[in-house]
């Protein structure tokens, strides 16, 4: 009796051990946490004065800059927080006119007194009703400081209205940009390219912002026939964004240019401020074309991991190892001789692994993501017999 319930209690211990579910392979990441686009840095071209920035959106990595990054005055490019607050707050859907702002004699005044000091505004009348979107439109194609003006006093006031610009540019990491007045005709008004780049990828993510800065002019009730101070908007893929000049600003704009590489619509954003070549505008213009001329030029794809990179380590319970590697080439589009960072996304595992078996995806970030998988070089088949039995209790 002794002798079948030890026969009974081994087969016992046998066809648990056989059965038994054995701990999944374990992996280990043996990748670089970022990897260098080849070449050297691309051959912007540059302003020779002030400071600039520009950015590939969804390109990871893609964003560069020049001239040292200080706060300096920006002119009318303030306008582009007053017109991104405006739409925060009461959001335009396409064919929307928005709320209605009357004037006043009193901002027929105030217009007549900024004209006298040669600032850039809109005519207005008494009794007229301009609409939120015909507002942005005088604010943003012509620039009008009257109508800076009159956005802010419907949001509460100049004072609660500035407030809420330098609040806004907390929140979007604008440290170095301090707002004073609603148009920037104010020198006080300052910021840095990379501020207001950070600004314009907001902005333009609203797509009032986007289709107004991308008119070249506009039919406005008293003032007329009004133009695009942006005279880069429909040429070469140009779509905006705002001009700025004076004497303490120099001049400056904020451009937006799409361009098309590799099959994928890219958009470039830049920024020139404190260009004073000629002309404060037309200066501003020929750096900013010059400059996003070349940022979508230096675009390529490029192969960033061959196929077969060593990607994971995975182990089987009972010691045996392989090997995870890319299964094809990891080709993104970017800049050369950017420093990329590199996500591996493990999938879930389980105890016994085939040559070729996906184990993990190896991508690239950016709203433009690129990746390949990370497979098996060998199998792994489950643990030994005995291995089980060993590690039966």
């Amino acid at each position: 009796m002794g002798v079948l319930a030890l026969a009974l209690l081994a087969v016992a211990v046998a066809w648990r051990a056989a059965t038994e579910a054995a701990p999944p392979v374990r992996i280990a990441r043996t990748l670089t946490l970022s990897v260098r686009v080849p070449g050297g840095p691309p051959a912007f071209t540059w302003p020779a004065e002030g400071e600039a920035a520009v950015q590939a959106q969804g390109v990871a990595g893609a964003i560069a800059s020049s001239g040292g990054q200080r706060p300096v005055a920006i002119a009318s490019v303030a306008k582009v927080m007053t017109a991104y607050l405006t739409l925060l707050a009461h959001p335009l859907s396409a064919g929307q006119q928005g709320f209605a702002l009357t004037v006043t004699p009193a901002d027929v005044a105030e217009e007549q007194r900024r004209s006298a000091l040669d600032e850039s505004i809109l005519p207005v009348r008494a009794g007229e009703r301009i609409s939120e979107r015909e507002a942005l439109q005088a604010l943003l194609l012509p620039s009008a400081n009257n109508v800076a003006a009159l956005l802010a006093a419907h949001e509460g006031g100049v004072t609660a209205f500035v407030a809420g610009m330098n609040a806004t540019a907390r929140r979007l990491g604008m440290r170095a940009s301090t707002y004073t007045d609603p148009s920037g005709f104010e020198p006080s008004t300052v910021s840095t390219a990379l501020d207001q780049l950070r600004l314009a990828r907001a902005a333009m993510a609203l797509p009032a912002f986007a289709t107004i800065v991308d008119e070249r002019s506009v039919a406005l009730p008293v003032a007329g026939h009004v133009a695009n101070y942006n005279a880069l908007v429909g040429q070469d893929g140009y779509v905006g964004v705002k001009t700025g000049s004076d004497a303490a600003a120099g001049g400056c704009l904020v451009f937006a240019k799409r361009a098309t590489r590799a099959g994928r619509a890219v958009s470039i954003l830049g920024v020139v401020l404190g260009q004073r070549g000629g002309p404060l505008v037309e200066a501003a213009l020929a750096s900013a074309q010059r400059l996003g001329d070349s940022a979508a030029a230096a675009l390529r794809v490029e192969s960033v991991l061959p196929a077969g990179a060593r990607v994971l380590g995975v182990s089987a319970p009972d010691g045996r190892r392989t090997v995870a590697v890319t299964a094809g080439a990891l080709r993104t589009l970017t800049w050369s001789g950017l420093t990329l960072p590199v996500r591996v996304t493990a999938r879930a595992t389980a105890s016994t692994l085939r040559t070729g078996q996906r184990v993990a995806t190896v991508s690239v970030g950016g709203s433009m993501p690129a990746a390949t998988a990370a497979v098996t070089l060998h199998p792994l088949a489950g643990p030994s017999l005995g291995w089980r039995l060993s590690h039966l209790l």
